[in-house]
């Protein structure tokens, strides 16, 4: 099994891995909807392909998105093509994942690279 997470170094910080293997990136996007629209917005979302995870949230945004997506390509294509024509979409903002902290991501592939202990 993978190590997941370095123990804390000399200079006492945390070392995550990649946030995706050889053929896969982790994208996060934040969406604010319509007020009345979220839950179909939600539902909406998650039929798209490559979003593996959807959350309705507090604060400034009312949901989030997961996507795991081969490339770059792929990223652009779902976000412009499929996420933001959506009804109920208002605006949305989009972060790439660099690292993962989570061991439970990590065990599933996305620590591809790490030492074996």
């Amino acid at each position: 099994m993978p190590q997941s997470i370095e123990r804390l170094g000399a200079d006492s910080r945390a070392r995550g891995q990649a946030c995706h293997n050889q053929s896969m990136l982790t994208a996060i996007v934040l969406v604010q909807a319509q007020r009345d629209r979220v839950p179909e917005t939600a539902a909406a979302l998650a039929q798209v392909q490559h979003v593996k995870e959807v959350y309705s949230v507090t604060g400034e945004w009312d949901i989030v998105a997961i996507l795991r997506l081969p490339d770059y390509t792929h990223l652009d294509d779902v976000v412009t093509g499929h996420l933001r024509p959506l009804q109920g979409i208002v605006k949305t903002q989009t972060m790439l994942a660099f690292r993962a902290y989570s061991p439970d991501l990590l065990d599933q592939g996305f620590g591809v690279g790490l030492k074996e202990e």
